[in-house]
């Protein structure tokens, strides 16, 4: 490891949050949400803990991420028992032949991506996903994408669809989307499974479980509703090592712009994480890092490969090791004060940042 910039995983603090998501489910089977590189936390170190969990049941993106996914598991002992659904469906012929080549189950909301996977040979199954009222993906005919289907010797795995506001627990859009997606079910074929529920509605709406669940950032220890915590613990905690310490003196500028001026001597500790490897430039001048029982605070902007910290007065030192979110700092915290989510916190992590199980 040449760069000292790594996002520590804790492996039991994702044991925990998926077991704890698992009894909150009341039944349902769950679907681990593992796109987008384990939403930045190493899809490599993930999935092998989720399925010695017993999860056997994940989503990702697409084709290309389904098909590394599919390698990881077949690695670590699953073969073709697990299913991987492709909540994006597929685009084109590409697409398709991953698809069949990998035992994939894409979700479907048009004819055009049936045809591609019959010309693709295609036999597996898919789901079928409708909108109930987000207005993204959402099949137009859904009984008429199931006679295809069954025409084409495809199986058709349940119904989905995707709730807009679960994370404001009194948001009318919840029901009106439940029933809707109730109703539809009822119409299109009332023996399908079912899955509506993501991290947040797993919470505040267990009686819609259905027969799949989706958690995805919960996995990861975000509480959707910080209101209203469950007890899951965070699973990545990112850090950088001090390279550098400076003493400066008072009047002079640090970093680019000079949009932070030393009123009094300081010291100062040069860190090797910057935005490059996914640290928000908006915590330039109002973020903070953590060290022993200390809080200290970003001054100037972030740079591309580097942070400066305030260390004044502390025993901060040259190969200590500082934590901008994690243990201590809530990513949650950090992504409010940037008027942010912490998806965009953990899926910016770039690829010179050590994913480190511990």
């Amino acid at each position: 490891m040449s760069r000292p910039a790594i996002a520590y995983i804790n492996l039991n603090h994702l044991r925990h949050n998926y077991r704890l998501l698992t009894q909150r489910s009341t039944g349902a089977s769950v679907m681990a949400i593992i796109k987008a590189n384990g939403y930045g936390h190493g899809q490599a170190l993930i999935a092998p803990v989720l399925l010695a969990e017993g999860c056997r049941h994940f989503g990702v993106t697409d084709a290309c991420e389904g098909a590394q996914l599919r390698k990881l598991l077949a690695a670590a002992g699953s073969g073709e028992e697990s299913t991987i659904a492709m909540l994006a469906g597929i685009y084109d012929k590409e697409d398709a032949g991953l698809a069949t080549a990998h035992a994939l189950t894409p979700a479907i909301t048009d004819s055009a991506q049936i045809g591609l996977l019959k010309e693709a040979g295609f036999h597996g199954s898919v789901w079928i996903k409708i909108d109930t009222g987000m207005n993204r993906l959402g099949a137009e005919q859904p009984q008429l994408l199931i006679k295809q289907c069954h025409d084409s010797a495809i199986a058709v795995r349940g119904i989905m669809s995707h709730l807009a506001c679960a994370d404001e627990p009194d948001h009318p859009m919840n029901r009106q989307q439940a029933a809707s997606f109730s109703s539809q079910c009822r119409q299109i074929d009332p023996q399908l499974p079912r899955s509506l529920l993501n991290s947040a509605g797993i919470i505040t709406m267990p009686e819609e479980a259905g027969d799949i669940v989706r958690p995805g950032l919960a996995l990861y220890g975000i509480e959707p509703l910080p209101a209203m915590p469950v007890g899951l613990k965070p699973v990545m905690t990112l850090t950088g090592a001090i390279v550098q310490v400076r003493n400066i003196p008072a009047g002079a500028s640090i970093s680019y712009g000079a949009s932070f001026t030393a009123r009094q001597p300081m010291r100062i500790a040069v860190v090797s994480l910057g935005y490059a490897d996914g640290l928000p430039r908006g915590l330039s001048n109002k973020g903070q890092a953590f060290l022993r029982g200390q809080t200290l605070p970003v001054v100037g902007r972030v740079c591309m490969d580097y942070t400066m910290l305030d260390i004044t007065g502390t025993d901060a030192e040259q190969g200590d090791y500082v934590e901008f979110w994690g243990e201590n700092i809530s990513a949650g915290d950090v992504a409010g004060a940037l008027d942010t989510i912490s998806y965009t916190l953990f899926t910016g992590i770039g690829e010179r940042v050590t994913r480190l199980a511990v």
